[in-house]
């Protein structure tokens, strides 16, 4: 019996070994998915989601065939070209060996532990690699940004306004350069407030090379996010995708100083074509660096700030959160697939069209008109950026 039992225990560890192999080498697998389809440079995020939501697994992506592939809206010779470059897949499985060996965490944009925020941003990476202690379990996220030559009025202005809102426990997101950015991450910590620093490169550089100091006391308080594999430098093009994560992670983007040209203005473009709120702060028409701002006011792309409570109030933070009503039964027959749709967006709320159409395994085409019956039947409306929700 004793014998029994103790060949009995060791076939359990076999079996458990094994699984646990296989579970392995399938997260690993799908990784290796992931990362050759963002080296793809003929693929940008847009075009790499549609890939994914129409072929129903990024894995099924390089097993589908190129007559299938080729049909997807999008989807030309020189992207297909360039899809199954054999040099990707090297170039991919060099990635995972650094993932694998520095134990570098990520987060795929289909999965839970990635920025809700971003989820609902059409051109947000497909994968982001993160460094620290991040917590996104806290929904006050502001992005601020602003000039590398920030004046004295702008650092104080900026350290009173992080000082100010401490008591709301907003996360800090930046974009750990100089001036503005560096101001607002240092205020964070200062303030005990978490902090996060998207960086325009991969984990293995670090611009500039003077906030190298400020790395530990980032990690300690939040920490770093970037799309940019281990060895990307900071080239130009890398700082304006950087711009979009620092205003699609947020739900508001505040500028606090800016000339009348540069990245803090683009990032408050980005924003508000996500349909976030933008302020900036205004400042004397005489001052280089108010002139961005005094812009974005004067043409209605930025709400004034003056102070916190500007913001408290707009982003509705000095409300107190109600329980939630019970949600009244529909008295509605749906089919099917209306029933699933009804069922993801009363679970997790406002979806992304092509995360609906994922989740649920509709394709497109067919998403489309079933949406519509929904919105015709008064069980759904839709958002900006191909967003849907339940009424």
């Amino acid at each position: 019996m004793f014998c029994k039992r103790k060949f009995s225990n060791i076939y359990q560890q076999i079996f458990l070994y094994i699984g646990i192999q296989i579970v392995t080498e399938l997260k690993e697998e799908k990784l290796l998915a992931i990362l050759r389809l963002q080296r793809c440079k003929a693929v940008g995020s847009i075009l790499a989601k549609k890939l994914i939501v129409n072929v129903g697994d990024i894995e099924q992506v390089f097993k589908e065939k190129t007559a299938v592939l080729s049909k997807i809206n999008g989807i030309g010779t020189h992207a297909l070209k360039h899809l199954f470059d054999t040099k990707n897949i090297e170039l991919a499985e060099q990635e995972l060996k650094y993932i694998k060996e520095n134990s570098i965490n990520y987060s795929y944009f289909l999965e839970d532990n990635y920025p809700e925020n971003l989820q609902h941003c059409i051109d947000s990476p497909i994968l982001l690699f993160k460094d620290g202690n991040l917590d996104f379990s806290n929904k006050k996220i502001i992005s601020i940004v602003g000039t590398r030559n920030i004046s004295s009025y702008g650092r104080d202005f900026c350290k009173q306004l992080i000082s100010d809102l401490a008591e709301y426990n907003p996360i800090i997101v930046s974009g750990f350069a100089y001036g503005v950015d560096i101001c607002a991450h240092k205020a964070a910590i200062e303030n005990n407030l978490q902090t996060i620093a998207v960086l325009a490169h991969g984990f293995e550089q670090i611009y500039p090379k003077v906030h190298k100091k400020y790395i530990n006391q980032v990690n300690e308080n939040g920490g770093f996010l970037t799309e940019f594999w281990s060895e990307e430098t900071p080239l130009r093009e890398n700082f304006l995708k950087r711009n979009r994560i620092v205003a699609g992670i947020a739900k508001a983007t505040i500028i606090i100083e800016s000339a009348s040209k540069g990245g803090s203005l683009v990032t408050a473009d980005i924003a508000n074509s996500y349909d976030r709120d933008v302020f900036a702060v205004p400042g004397r028409s005489t001052d280089i660096y108010s002139k961005g701002c005094n812009n974005l006011i004067k043409n209605n792309r930025a709400h004034l700030l003056n102070s916190a409570s500007d913001i408290v109030k707009m982003l509705n933070w000095d409300v107190q959160e109600k329980p939630k009503l019970i949600q009244k039964q529909l008295f509605l027959e749906l089919d099917e697939n209306e029933q699933k749709i009804y069922d993801l967006l009363h679970e997790k709320g406002q979806q992304l069209l092509d995360v609906i159409s994922l989740e649920c395994n509709i394709p497109i085409f067919k998403l489309s008109s079933i949406l519509l019956q929904l919105e015709l039947k008064g069980v759904l409306k839709p958002l900006p950026g191909k967003m849907f929700e339940i009424v």
